[in-house]
């Protein structure tokens, strides 16, 4: 059988592909599914099967979309109380296409709607070799158990560890285990950055399985729980309901400097997605920087929330696009203009300008110089980038 996964950095979010005979099951999908359909494509693959281990929190699924252009059909747990289409997965359904088989284990903890997926080959053997564990079981640790406005923390940890002892470590030792998230992700504390494990692996080396009793797993899960971000329900609702496709997001404006102080004025954040260094150097009065590398998406959730009207600086059309992209994947579908031709349009329209302290004089007159340079040629403005280094890395 075919079986792939994709891992999605900014994120760090795993989802899934698994293929026989034709017929193909895409689980957890992220937000912009193209990848699923070109990956279908190259496979003779037709996507008939949509499946989600839970409601999301963190990031904003595809499911909705991938469903609707591919005619697939949507699983969920039961618990879910989804409001679109799909089929409510209870403990032990089946889903079997070619030779793979697919059982549905219901392991609530992280949510109450939970579910993890055990994965059988047929021409491999008649056991299972895999198991997708959703943000039940982590590489290295388990999920955040602080999700449900129904449930305390508590509770849920009770549930995690009864999903955890009854069901997923009942499985062989040599069973692997691929999870939804990995290190970096918000639900969870200790993740690895390791894509892929076996359960044997997670009963020795996972330290919330060694706790000693159940007691024992509820205080060690709700003992100095990281504050819950903000965005994370209004993501679980976008989910619940189905969000809609990338294409109906309405166009953004090209803005003039002067049209921006406008949209400022109203009320409007400037988000300037540019590396720290060259926001540093030169920047607009009263904007936000959240740089476009590592985790950008969740900082923006985080800092910003969902419901602000955004305007974007960025550093040319494909930092754009891409800035734009990965706020949807969180949610943020507020973004309703950017800064024609970037800082080069402000400088030239000889707009007031604010540097941070460990920004240099010789940074400024490097920018300004080449603003005047490049508008003399009426060529694009080209930054002298060895003044802006040390930038983390990251993205898809």
């Amino acid at each position: 059988m075919y079986f792939e996964q994709f891992y999605l950095t900014c994120l760090s979010h795993a989802s899934y592909m698994l293929g026989s005979e034709g017929i193909a099951a895409v689980v957890d999908p992220q937000r912009d599914v193209g990848i699923y359909l070109e990956e279908a494509r190259k496979n003779n693959l037709r996507i008939e099967h949509v499946i989600e281990t839970h409601l999301h929190a963190d990031f904003v699924s595809g499911h909705h979309e991938l469903a609707a252009r591919t005619s697939a059909k949507i699983y969920l747990g039961w618990k879910a109380g989804a409001t679109f289409a799909h089929v409510p997965v209870h403990d032990g359904d089946e889903v079997g296409f070619g030779r793979c088989r697919l059982r549905f284990l219901e392991t609530p903890g992280h949510t109450v709607e939970s579910i993890s997926i055990v994965v059988t080959d047929l021409d491999r053997s008649a056991e299972p070799f895999a198991v997708l564990t959703g943000d039940t079981l982590f590489i290295g640790d388990v999920g955040r158990p602080d999700l449900s406005g129904d449930y305390t923390p508590q509770q849920l940890a009770g549930l995690l560890y009864d999903s955890l002892h009854g069901k997923l470590l009942r499985l062989p030792d040599s069973v692997e285990v691929y999870p939804a998230h990995g290190a970096g992700s918000l639900c969870g504390r200790q993740m690895s950055a390791e894509r892929r494990s076996t359960i044997g692996k997670e009963r020795a080396g996972n330290y919330a399985l060694r706790a000693s009793s159940k007691d024992e797993f509820v205080q060690l899960l709700t003992s100095e729980l990281p504050e819950r971000p903000g965005y994370f329900g209004l993501d679980v609702e976008i989910n619940r309901a189905g969000a809609p496709p990338l294409e109906e997001l309405p166009q953004i404006s090209a803005l003039s400097p002067g049209e921006l102080v406008e949209r400022q004025r109203q009320g409007a954040v400037v988000l300037d997605t540019r590396p720290s260094q060259q926001f540093a150097a030169v920047h607009l009065p009263g904007a936000i920087q959240i740089g476009l590398s590592g985790q950008f998406a969740s900082w923006a959730g985080i800092v910003l929330g969902l419901k602000p009207e955004l305007v974007l600086v960025a550093e040319d059309p494909e930092r754009l696009s891409e800035s734009r992209l990965r706020l949807t994947r969180v949610g943020i579908e507020r973004v309703t203009g950017f800064l024609a031709d970037g800082m080069a349009s402000w400088i030239r329209d000889g707009r007031p300008v604010e540097l941070t302290s460990f920004a240099t004089g010789v940074q400024y007159m490097e920018f300004t110089e080449a603003v005047a340079r490049s508008a003399q040629r009426g060529e694009a403005v080209e930054l002298p980038m060895e003044a802006y280094i040390g930038e983390e890395g990251g993205g898809d």
